[in-house]
């Protein structure tokens, strides 16, 4: 495993700070120190490889902490936050990703043996001990940032092989609660999908249980087993999050942003913001802001 590590880190050292798009399609790499607020972010569906250093996800009331002997796979967009961390001799954190596509991952499903796997509603991310397959799979694919001219021929192919190892691995399950209809899982990506578009609105659970097609109490269940959050912890969290995105940009005051993400009262605003973040929104931005243009 150690110099199959040592490849891939070759291969993905060109990335520059943060994340680096590499030309093959829904692959990026990310290096170095990041952002508090780019850590704390809605994180869409993927699967993420730590070269070198390590992170920690947190999400609701749950911890992972994973490094280069772990994958992570997340398969439903989770409002997180993430620090990471050098490894022990001073190298800097370097990861690479790859976002995950429903309609691929049906097409290989439909092809693919039917398996066991857990429990009809599992959580929507796990880390999972990374296997010499999966990073022989991972090196064929970052060797094509070498071969640019090669990417379109054999980039879909190994993105496959990288999704068949994961589906044949610990974490294959949730690969498959993406790709499969008709599901309770399905039901509540419905919501979690609704939650993101709608966020500004009012939230009313009955009618995020009517459209997963589940009791309140059921739906109450199942979407904390898959998020680790409540549907109303997670309708907050987003809200907070966008309006974070907004305030760093420049685009309004604490007042103005606190209406435009739904907030009927600026004051609840600032409270709920500075026990998210730590800080109440104008220390927040005027920290953030002066870490970015030190960066």
């Amino acid at each position: 495993m150690g110099n199959r590590l040592r490849e891939l880190r070759r291969l993905a050292s060109r990335a520059e700070n943060r994340r680096t798009e590499t030309g093959i399609p829904r692959v990026a790499m990310v290096k170095g120190e990041i952002p508090e607020h780019r850590l704390a972010t809605v994180y869409e569906p993927m699967i993420n490889l730590i070269l070198s250093g390590s992170k920690t996800m947190t999400i609701g009331n749950r911890t992972l902490r994973y490094d280069p002997a772990t994958y992570f796979v997340m398969s439903v967009d989770l409002p997180a936050v993430g620090t990471v961390s050098a490894s022990a001799n001073g190298d800097p954190y370097l990861a690479i990703s790859l976002s995950l596509e429903p309609a691929l991952l049906a097409e290989l499903l439909a092809d693919f043996p039917k398996l066991d796997g857990p429990p009809a509603v599992a959580s929507g991310f796990s880390v999972a001990p990374v296997s010499d397959d999966l990073l022989d799979a991972w090196m064929r694919m970052l060797r094509l940032i070498e071969r640019p001219e090669e990417i379109a021929l054999f980039a879909p192919l190994y993105e496959r092989e990288i999704l068949l190892r994961v589906l044949n691995g610990p974490l294959g399950f949730m690969l498959r609660d993406i790709a499969t209809p008709e599901t309770t899982f399905a039901g509540i990506e419905l919501a979690i999908r609704w939650i993101r578009e709608n966020f500004a609105r009012p939230l009313r659970v009955e009618t995020l249980a009517d459209m997963a097609a589940l009791s309140v109490s059921a739906f109450h269940r199942h979407f904390k087993a898959v998020t680790a959050l409540s549907p109303l912890q997670y309708h907050k969290h987003v809200r907070l999050l966008h309006a974070r995105t907004l305030l760093i940009s420049g685009e309004g005051n604490a007042t103005s942003v606190a209406f435009r993400v739904g907030y009927e009262s600026p004051s609840q605003f600032s409270r709920e913001y500075t026990r998210q973040f730590g800080r109440p929104p104008s220390l927040d931005v005027k920290a953030l802001r002066g870490y970015t243009q030190s960066a």
